[in-house]
């Protein structure tokens, strides 16, 4: 069973910076899609960043510019660079890798951005 752990999370000023990173537990074969997304009380989960393996790296509006997703295949890990961050980027962030035949899902990694 690969599990994905992922660390970095914590509380921070506006306009400070936070890099969430993912690892995976063994390497993963034929890996088509890595993403981050979060979670706010009481909003649907909703896609940070991915990578589409062969094909585009895509960011929100909310988010282009402020994060960069990025990935480290020989350490099977996915990280996320988030800089100026805002009171609104508050959530749980998820780390997800998607193979040919399942999606794998992080525990969630709680961001606070303070006023």
């Amino acid at each position: 069973q690969v599990q994905l752990v992922e660390s970095g999370g914590g509380l921070v000023q506006t306009g400070g910076s936070l890099r969430l990173s993912c690892t995976a537990s063994r390497s993963l074969l034929s890996i088509r899609v890595l993403a981050w997304y979060r979670q706010a009380p009481g909003k649907q989960r909703e896609l940070v960043a991915n990578i589409i393996i062969g094909g585009s790296i895509n960011y929100p509006d909310s988010v282009k510019g402020r994060f960069t997703i990025s990935r480290d295949g020989a350490e099977n890990a996915l990280y996320l660079q988030m800089n100026s961050l805002k009171p609104e980027d508050t959530a749980v962030y998820y780390c997800m890798i998607a193979t040919i035949s399942r999606t794998y899902w992080g525990q969630g990694a709680q961001v606070t951005v303070s006023s």
